[in-house]
């Protein structure tokens, strides 16, 4: 039933963290690598390894910069990350539909 399903599955959001990850981008326009640490509460190493993935992806963008002495990183989901975000979220929300008893 999977494949008459509208939308489409992306593997790249199967792992909640990086489902989390797009659900934050997808109403900030930018977030900063502590603030996604803090609020996703996971280790420096694994974070860093999501927001990799998702960049290797085309998902995000990365923009380094120096906030007074301290580097800072920001990350901000590109129209190409929206967009198959989106089609994932549909595709979940037709699989749920065409499955209601």
């Amino acid at each position: 039933m999977i494949d008459k399903v509208k939308g489409n599955y992306d593997k790249a959001f199967e792992n909640v963290v990086r489902l989390r990850i797009m659900s934050i981008l997808m109403v900030n326009e930018q977030f900063d690598f502590n603030s996604f640490k803090e609020l996703l509460d996971v280790t420096d190493g694994n974070l860093a390894s999501h927001l990799r993935t998702l960049e290797n992806q085309g998902y995000i963008q990365v923009e380094k910069s120096f906030v007074g002495r301290k580097p800072q990183t920001n990350y901000s989901a590109t129209l190409t990350g929206k967009t198959a975000f989106q089609e994932h979220l549909d595709f979940l929300e037709n699989l749920i539909s065409q499955n209601k008893t």
